[in-house]
């Protein structure tokens, strides 16, 4: 994996319905186009997955849904983006936001779980839930029933040398807290990380 990996090219798609827009990033131009086909069907799927989501918790009514993106990472070859979807219906308290994410391997098509991030056997989950109980008493933040563990496939994406694992509105905190996010520096994982996996190619000097 080359260090000095150019970032990829990112064009914008829109989703445009009655009610409904929806903005999301496709890869262009990569050297591997299988890659490139693999990694924008994930993200089309991740987005497709959302509004489904959202159909899931509306009740019938005059749905407003707006979709976006934001890169996280795009360089070394790593290319990390999340996904959100906002949806109101008329007669519900408040709008609900669904996010989702995909980190992936520009070169090889490769869609990261958590899991992939670090050796095989290593007790990430562990590892991660105790940084993650640490910070939520660090930075004070109310949950619903408390903290224990996440999940082996819990949320996450990469964003400046560090693993950010996030929740799902309502998942662990109270809807005011928004998307709790959790960021954990690389160079903390080191002894557990996959150092030939995104974590590691991160670190690298």
């Amino acid at each position: 994996m080359e260090l000095n990996q150019l970032p990829a090219t990112v064009v914008t798609r829109t989703i445009n319905r009655p009610n409904t827009t929806i903005y999301y990033p496709q890869l262009a131009g990569l050297a591997n186009q299988q890659a490139e086909k693999d990694i924008n069907r994930a993200i089309v799927q991740t987005v497709h997955g959302l509004m489904h989501e959202q159909q899931r918790v509306q009740v019938p009514g005059n749905t407003q849904m707006q979709g976006s993106y934001e890169i996280k990472s795009n360089e070394r070859g790593i290319f990390s983006v999340t996904l959100t979807n906002y949806a109101y219906t008329p007669q519900m308290a408040h709008g609900m936001t669904f996010m989702g994410s995909i980190t992936a391997d520009i070169q090889t098509g490769k869609l990261y779980t958590l899991r992939d991030l670090f050796k095989p056997g290593s007790d990430y989950v562990r590892v991660i839930s105790d940084n993650i109980q640490q910070q939520i008493k660090q930075r004070n933040i109310p949950t619903l029933n408390g903290f224990t563990s996440i999940k082996p496939d819990q949320d996450f994406y990469l964003a400046d040398k560090a693993l950010v694992i996030y929740f799902q509105l309502y998942e662990i905190t109270p809807y005011y807290v928004g998307f709790p996010m959790f960021p954990i520096s690389v160079y903390d994982l080191e002894p557990i990380m996959d150092e030939k996996g995104p974590l590691g190619i991160m670190s690298a000097d």
